[in-house]
């Protein structure tokens, strides 16, 4: 469950809709298919009360607060209604086996209320409070406090990466609580083969993020000196029909023309989701360079269509991006070094194509939706009570046979 919009296309709803559809396959082949049902605060009056996300798997939408979005200040003083709604969903029949939140302000309801109901409870946090003032986001000021208050109530924290579980500990959450289930790419989507966008003959660099202000995309225009036969595709920011009134856009653009690389960048605007792949299959390289809070998915679909990435080792990208081979690491805010090594990497045609090849493969075969499903199961499994063994059944001592024997 989870107290955001689950219905967008953002991270963590793109993740909790795959993580449901794949859940409901069995960890076993001979087991029983899982029953999914995932619970949102409804945010659009249209949207209908229960959504079919694949056979098994449900998304219901609970009423709390005005059907749109909120702030975290707002969400907080609707947290009681949101609570009660899952109350009402989870007692009696509707009672699940095992409770998983997403996001923080989600887990406060959905903690509170699996440890009335006596259900196992486990926590995925999506990004904790400190990361994101790292990044220079606006943290509501009582997060950290509640974030930690969560972790310590739940039976299990489920840590998208190393670096967060070892976040989650420092918090003081117990180090046998926490597990690290990495977030996963749909193979079918994200792919080598399929349709591309029209690009021109030179090599492709690729950023993508959501906020241009954090996707460090100064520190790509800066490398791009250092990489003169290469073009600089972005996609990010606002839709591509506001790119003209956009503050940031403007700003990237005059530092493009000031370093005399503005005939060799694009601003694509936000991309539709199902348009990302297209772009993807352009890309000679694709460049990871956030230092705080780095999005996880951007490397894992760039991998899955065969795209090696250049990656600041934080976050998810020092788990996904392998140094040397699905990709390079490079430092944080040095676009010399970065440049050069993008520069060289390209002029080595047959380093590349290896890259690509270790990429694609560790996408498929790590991060696939099936295996990040089984995974979690496994968590799962270590909180659910074990099965009572069935008592053997008490069999009398039959009397003696006193029916003759039969001698042939």
């Amino acid at each position: 469950m989870s107290a955001s919009d689950l219905d967008g296309e953002h991270l963590q709803s793109i993740h909790v809709r795959d993580l449901a559809r794949s859940l409901t396959r069995p960890l076993t082949s001979d087991g029983e298919p899982n029953q999914v049902t995932v619970y949102a605060r409804r945010q659009d009056r249209s949207a209908r009360s229960r959504v079919r996300l694949a056979p098994g798997a449900a998304l219901v939408h609970l009423d709390a607060g005005p059907a749109r979005p909120l702030s975290d200040d707002e969400l907080l003083q609707h947290l009681r209604d949101f609570a009660e709604g899952l109350r009402r969903r989870w007692t009696g029949s509707g009672r699940p086996d095992i409770v998983h939140a997403h996001g923080w302000i989600g887990g406060l309801a959905a903690c509170a209320v699996a440890r009335e109901l006596g259900i196992p409870f486990a926590q995925s946090y999506h990004g904790l409070a400190a990361a994101e003032r790292q990044a220079g986001r606006k943290v509501h000021p009582h997060r950290d406090r509640l974030e930690k208050a969560i972790g310590r109530d739940a039976d299990m924290v489920l840590a998208g990466h190393a670096e967060e579980a070892g976040a989650v500990v420092r918090m003081g959450v117990a180090r046998p609580s926490v597990s690290v289930v990495p977030y996963g790419v749909d193979g079918d989507q994200f792919a080598q083969v399929g349709p591309a966008m029209p690009h021109g003959g030179r090599p492709r660099l690729v950023v993508v993020c959501d906020d241009l202000r954090t996707g460090d995309v100064g520190t790509a225009l800066r490398a791009l000196v250092h990489v003169p036969d290469a073009e600089l595709a972005v996609a990010g920011g606002p839709d591509r029909e506001d790119l003209e009134n956009d503050g940031d856009v403007h700003r990237l653009r005059m530092l493009a023309k000031e370093l005399h690389v503005a005939d060799r960048v694009i601003f694509l605007g936000r991309l539709p989701r199902k348009n990302l792949p297209k772009l993807l299959r352009t890309a000679s390289l694709v460049l990871c360079l956030t230092p705080h809070q780095p999005c996880p998915s951007v490397p894992l679909e760039a991998m899955a269509c065969g795209v090696p990435v250049v990656a600041i080792p934080a976050g998810g990208n020092a788990d996904e991006v392998l140094d040397h081979i699905t990709g390079l690491h490079v430092p944080q805010g040095r676009p010399v070094v970065i440049g050069r090594a993008v520069r060289h990497l390209l002029a080595e045609e047959t380093t590349l194509h290896g890259y690509a090849i270790a990429a694609a493969d560790r996408a498929r075969s790590r991060y696939s939706l099936e295996r990040i499903a089984a995974e979690t199961l496994r968590a799962y499994e270590k909180l659910l009570p074990p099965e009572p063994e069935p008592e053997p059944a008490d069999v009398a001592e039959p009397e003696a046979d006193k029916t003759p024997a039969l001698a042939s």
